[in-house]
């Protein structure tokens, strides 16, 4: 079973291509590096909220909408 990191890592990723930008753009977007973003979804970090937050926010998210349905 994948951890925490992993499952937010994908969750990243779906919203992100579902966006239809890449890893740059979200990067640019949200003011973090790009390979951190690319780790992030790899789940190789763990994000703090404070780069949770504009990662959400690059991607037009809320909260209870990044977390709707993970049980």
């Amino acid at each position: 079973m994948p951890d925490l990191s992993q499952i937010v890592g994908q969750r990243v990723r779906s919203y992100r291509q579902k966006a239809h930008i890449t890893q740059e753009i979200l990067a640019e977007r949200s003011g973090l590096h790009q390979t951190y973003i690319g780790q992030v979804e790899r789940g190789e970090k763990n994000l703090t909220l404070n780069s949770l937050e504009k990662i959400l926010s690059a991607l037009e998210l809320s909260l209870p909408e990044f977390f709707q349905g993970l049980g």
